[in-house]
């Protein structure tokens, strides 16, 4: 059946489940199943459901120029989801093995010059193959508290001073205030980042700067994609 309404809280949490042994919708590389099931989305599901938010927070990180360049064909939310999604893998398995089966590396010939030829022809193409698949960029999903000195604090600038750090792979997510008690409220931030161009101590370093207005940032929640 897959997928149904993605707005209520059912579906939300049939969506979460879905993603707690996934980092996709399908396979390991962001997909026109992404994209669909993303724009089906009225929002950010909330933070309990860790799964979903994580992918969202992730799927976010894309432009919508390059949601729509992901590869694969879109279909109707329905096709996507928990039912059938084991027999699909099983098929793109099997896919798989075909494929690797077209190529036989110990052919055998009865001329053993033309069978040597043959066999080198078909490594080559298996390495071929195999150097196309599109490698993985390693990407995780952080959940920041910034807060402030007191309840005096303007908490919009923090915000803004926040999302003025830019850098190569870092994107900022959604945010909102949350209570910590004598009226104080610290910022509650989403980012995605690629491990290899930023670090948490470097975001620690830039928002800990505003030291007028920062008191500390913690990392309330840290995710691999």
């Amino acid at each position: 059946m897959g997928f149904d309404d993605l707005k209520s809280q059912k579906g939300l949490s049939s969506l979460n489940d879905y993603l707690a042994n996934r980092s996709y919708i399908e396979g390991y590389v962001p997909s026109q199943a992404d994209s669909v099931v993303y724009a089906a989305l009225s929002g950010a599901p909330s933070a309990d459901l860790v799964h979903a938010l994580r992918w969202f927070n992730h799927i976010s990180s894309y432009n919508e120029g390059e949601r729509k360049g992901f590869p694969g064909d879109a279909k109707k939310l329905s096709c996507y989801g928990p039912a059938g999604s084991d027999s699909k893998k099983a098929d793109d398995d099997d896919d798989d093995d075909d494929d690797d089966d077209d190529i036989d590396l110990f052919a055998s010939d009865d001329d053993d010059q033309e069978a040597e030829k043959l066999k080198q022809q078909r490594l080559e193409q298996y390495k071929a193959k195999k150097e196309k698949k599109p490698g993985v960029i390693a990407k995780s999903s952080l959940l920041l508290d910034v807060k402030p000195w007191d309840d005096e604090t303007d908490m919009k600038e923090i915000e803004e001073r926040v999302r003025a750090i830019q850098a190569d792979g870092l994107v900022w997510g959604i945010s909102k205030l949350v209570p910590v008690g004598y009226g104080i409220k610290k910022l509650q931030i989403a980012a995605v980042i690629e491990d290899d161009k930023i670090s948490t101590d470097f975001l620690e370093e830039k928002i800990t700067a505003y030291e007028d207005l920062v008191q500390s940032m913690d990392i309330a929640a840290f995710n691999k994609i």
